[in-house]
């Protein structure tokens, strides 16, 4: 299927171009890359799973019972839902996972869950699921585009909203809906869709569980409209549509064409970003610039008076303020929003890691002495939304004046991860639960996921044992 009209409304052409996709028709490098895209979301929920939020969201859901659905990384069997929603906390929990700048969306964090749980409890074929998951990102991303950034600014957090349509379009398709069926599992999870960014000033954990929620509602939509329950039609433009409802005065209608464009043509999937660095992708820009000022001006944690990081306005309140709470952050995932600790991390160690955000890290007085030296102000030449930009003004002990400037972040379509740092970040974050063999073999098994009979035995491999 190539190149989709849009004939009626969001929902029927979204419907039309799930039902109409053939696997054929995705272009080979867009099939290389989404098995790229899973490698990495695998190796980032198998990290997850040896953090203490991993393990008490697989035990909380395990209170509602066991089922046949592998949580990855970690022992529980769940029924399918809650597996869907386990592994989308683990694939977004570290904020390690792929990203849209396009959508605004963290897209397989929530489509790859709700595809792998879907298709290996139908035992599909491993084709069939690399298909549901390209459908996903698809749709998730173009969905997300129609704000153009104004979920966040209206305190939504994108991923869970763009994210549930993506899931139920994917998981409608693996269970055969027909057009209309397609159509009210839109309209259903319309209801569903959430996400509130009140999870920024405190680093709660409500962000981690918004893609998993998102994928299991996607599901239960799927299944509800396959039974005959309905859902309305204009689950995008209506009255009370997506759109208005959760942007307001910042909705314009001509965006809506954003949702349909270029489907079947332009694909989303090979324009997604991956992450070198776990951390939020406002921080990039300014680690990039610190490790060339590191590597171009001999630069030394130890020479710096200040720093003055100049970032996106968008990234001021998920990074850079309140000043005092993201200069100490209190866990790892505070570290991962804090623009002060991301800066002096980086200059102190020369590199950040998963590591590098856990204890003894958070605490280290180096880092955090740096911490208090720096400071931000907004940028007036940022690319943002083109590029995560960042740029850093360093004023020395020895009264020099350095600056660097990164309008191309490094993991961006522009700048991308190449197949071998990929294959390096899966097996540094899969070792931490599994062994190497183990990573070795999953990481065939997902470069040969068109080759595969039957998607539970991916499924299975990616659990551990009791």
């Amino acid at each position: 299927m190539t190149g989709v009209t849009a004939t009626g409304t969001v929902a029927d052409t979204l419907a039309a171009f799930a039902l109409g996709l053939d696997y054929a028709a995705i272009p080979q490098r867009s099939r290389d890359r989404a098995k790229l895209l899973v490698l990495d979301a695998i190796g980032v929920a198998f990290a997850s799973a040896s953090y203490d939020f991993g393990r008490r969201t697989a035990q909380a859901l395990a209170e509602f019972g066991t089922g046949d659905a592998a949580v990855i990384g970690l022992p529980q069997r769940l029924a399918l839902r809650d597996a869907v929603l386990a592994n989308g906390v683990l694939v977004h929990g570290l904020d390690y996972d792929d990203t849209s700048i396009a959508g605004r969306v963290h897209p397989s964090s929530a489509v790859l869950p709700c595809a792998l749980g879907m298709a290996a409890h139908l035992h599909a074929s491993g084709r069939d699921l690399l298909l549901a998951y390209v459908l996903g990102m698809e749709a998730s991303i173009r969905i997300g585009a129609v704000a153009k950034g104004g979920f966040q600014a209206a305190g939504w957090h994108p991923t869970g909203i763009a994210g549930s349509f993506g899931s139920a379009l994917l998981a409608g398709r693996l269970l055969g809906l027909d057009r209309r069926q397609l159509v009210m599992a839109q309209g259903v999870v319309a209801s569903t869709a959430a996400g509130t960014r009140e999870f920024v000033p405190e680093a709660a954990w409500t962000k981690r569980m918004h893609a998993g929620w998102a994928g299991a509602s996607g599901i239960t939509a799927a299944m509800l409209a396959r039974h005959g329950f309905t859902g309305p039609t204009r689950a995008y433009e209506g009255g009370y549509g997506l759109y208005r409802t959760y942007l307001g005065a910042r909705y314009d209608p001509a965006d809506l064409a954003l949702a349909t464009a270029s489907l079947g043509e332009r694909w989303e999937i090979e324009h997604v970003s991956l992450k070198p660095m776990p951390s939020c992708y406002f921080t990039h820009g300014c680690l990039d610039a610190a490790a060339a000022l590191m590597r171009d001006q001999g630069l030394r944690a130890e020479d710096v008076e200040s720093i003055t990081a100049l970032i996106p306005q968008a990234a001021v309140d998920m990074v850079c303020e309140p000043r005092a709470a993201k200069r100490r952050p209190a866990d790892s995932y505070g570290a991962q929003f804090s623009l002060y600790y991301a800066i002096a991390c980086m200059l102190v160690k020369g590199h950040a890691t998963l590591t590098d955000h856990e204890p003894p890290a958070l605490t280290d007085p180096a880092i955090l002495a740096l911490a208090d030296r720096i400071d931000y102000a907004v940028d007036r030449e940022s690319n943002f939304p083109a590029q995560y930009s960042g740029a850093l003004i360093v004023r020395t002990r020895a009264g020099r004046e350095l600056s660097a400037r990164v309008d191309v972040n490094r993991g961006s379509p522009q700048l991308p991860l190449s197949s071998a740092e990929i294959s390096a970040k899966f097996h540094d974050n899969a070792t931490r639960v599994v062994s190497a063999s183990q990573a070795h073999a999953i990481e065939t098994m997902v470069l040969d996921l068109d080759r595969l009979a039957d998607a539970s035995a991916l499924s299975r491999a990616l659990g551990t044992a009791a």
